[in-house]
């Protein structure tokens, strides 16, 4: 597992003058959803988490997060199958896949979840700069926080 240092910039840079944008974050590895969870929440966003893609999609109904970010390897119910049934409920929900490796022929699993409608594909391990500056960039925000809405 890569450590996640928590240490990019303040908490208030994700969204400094509107509610903070939610992640749902899916992985059956506990000790990497926790260190995402701790990493987003110092950055200023609100986390819901999910231990595989049946709980994401009903997390997602639930809460419907702003963005999802998912690994695509786990049992259950695979990230694979979370983006396609969230394409298929959500078409414009905003997904990050993430995995830690594995091929499938001459095709990778990241390339397969963008292939399926992941907006961005991530691999592990990636760092913390990468992994805020996506959402931001999915969100449409600056990589100091939300830009000023037009007034």
């Amino acid at each position: 597992m890569t450590s996640l240092p928590i240490s990019l910039s303040p908490p208030s840079a994700a969204c400094p003058s509107a509610a903070p944008a939610s992640v749902l974050v899916v992985d059956d590895d506990v000790m990497v959803l926790q260190a995402l969870e701790m990493l987003l929440e110092e950055h200023g966003f609100q986390v819901h988490t999910a231990v595989d893609g049946i709980h994401g999609l009903r997390q997602y109904r639930r809460h419907r997060p702003d963005v999802v970010l998912t690994d695509i390897i786990m049992p259950e119910k695979e990230g694979i199958a979370l983006i396609r049934d969230l394409r298929h409920e959500f078409p414009s929900a905003k997904i990050v896949a993430m995995s830690g490796g594995g091929r499938i022929g001459n095709s990778d699993y990241v390339t397969i979840a963008m292939a399926l409608g992941a907006n961005v594909g991530l691999h592990k391990p990636f760092d913390d700069d990468e992994l805020v500056d996506t959402l931001r960039m999915l969100l449409g925000r600056a990589k100091a926080g939300a830009q000023a809405s037009a007034a």
